[in-house]
C-alpha cells in the first residue's frame, strides 16, 4: 500500500489504472475505500488516486488531531499533488473533501483540471442553529461516529453497511474522535465560508447532491453552491450524503460522461 511521508503527515493512498490523474478525497470521517464501489469503473479510464486524510483509513494522526482544521486538510492536499509531482488533476471530494477541492481550484486554477463536489462542505449559511450543531459535534457530547453515519447514509449497499462498521470499530477509537471533533468546531468559523472564494472557480463543475441528506441538504446548501459556481452544473440523486457509495452506478452514469469530458478539453 502507497505511504508518502510528507510534512504535514504520513498519508496512505491506493492507486488504480492509468491515464490522467483523478484524485479522491473523502468525509470526516471516512477513507479512501468509501469509493471502492466506483474505483474500477472509473480506472478504466484514469488513474485514480484515493487519498485516507491523516488520521483516517491507514494514514497517520496528525502531531496534534485536537488542533485540527479545514485548512490543515488542504495543506495535505497541496503536499500530496506536490510528492507525486503532479501539476494538475481532476478531483471529487465528498464533504470536506469537497470543500478543500473548492479551495485549491479557486486558489491554484491551473492545478485543477474539474471539480465533481458531492455534499460540500463551506456553502452553509450559519445561524444559531447550524453553530450550535458544529459546536455540538465538536464536543465530548457529539453524536458517535456510528450514529451520525447512520442518519446521512440513507441506502444500504455492501460499501455503505462496510463505511458503518468503520464508523462503529476504527473511527470510534479516541485519536481518530479527537479529530473528527477538532474538524467539526472548524466547520462553524468564518474562515471555512467557500462562498465568495468560489466565484473565482470557471473549470468545469459538476455538483452531486443527496435529496436526502440531512448533514448537507441539497435544497439549502445546494441552492447556495449553485449561486456561486457559475460553471456547475447540480444534480441531485434519491440519497443520502454519500452517493458514490448508495447509488454508485447512479453516480457514474453522470460523472463519467463529466471526467470523459474534462480529459478531452
Amino acid at each position: 500500500m502507497p505511504q508518502l511521508a510528507l510534512p504535514s503527515a504520513r498519508v496512505h493512498y491506493t492507486a488504480h489504472g492509468e491515464g490522467a490523474p483523478l484524485v479522491l478525497l473523502h468525509a470526516n470521517p471516512g477513507d479512501s475505500r468509501d469509493f471502492e464501489a466506483v474505483i474500477p469503473a472509473l480506472a478504466c479510464t484514469h488513474r485514480v488516486l484515493a487519498l485516507d486524510w491523516p488520521g483516517y483509513g491507514a494514514s497517520d494522526l496528525p502531531a496534534d488531531p485536537g488542533a485540527a482544521h479545514v485548512m490543515f486538510f488542504h495543506q495535505v492536499l497541496r503536499e500530496f499533488l506536490n510528492a507525486l509531482a503532479l501539476p494538475s488533476a481532476l478531483l471529487i471530494g465528498n464533504s470536506v473533501g469537497g470543500n478543500v477541492a473548492v479551495r485549491l481550484a479557486a486558489e491554484s486554477p491551473g492545478r485543477v483540471r474539474g471539480l465533481v463536489l458531492v455534499a460540500p462542505g463551506g456553502f452553509t449559511p450559519h445561524n444559531a442553529f447550524t453553530r450550535a450543531f458544529c459546536a455540538l459535534q465538536g464536543s465530548r457530547l457529539s453524536l458517535s461516529p456510528v450514529l451520525f453515519a447512520r442518519m446521512y447514509l440513507r441506502r444500504r449497499t455492501p460499501t455503505t453497511e462496510a463505511m458503518l462498521e468503520r464508523a462503529a470499530t476504527m473511527q470510534a477509537q479516541d485519536g481518530s474522535k479527537t479529530l473528527n471533533r477538532a474538524l467539526w468546531r472548524s466547520f462553524g468559523r468564518s474562515e471555512n465560508d467557500l462562498r465568495a472564494m468560489a466565484l473565482k472557480i470557471h473549470c468545469p463543475v459538476l455538483l452531486l447532491f443527496g435529496e436526502r441528506d440531512p448533514a448537507i441538504p441539497a435544497r439549502r446548501d445546494g441552492r447556495v453552491a449553485a449561486a456561486c459556481l457559475s460553471s456547475a452544473r447540480m444534480v441531485t440523486l434519491p440519497c443520502g450524503h454519500a452517493p458514490f457509495a448508495e447509488m454508485p452506478q447512479l453516480f457514474l452514469e453522470h460523472v463519467q460522461p463529466f471526467v470523459a469530458a474534462c480529459r478531452q478539453a
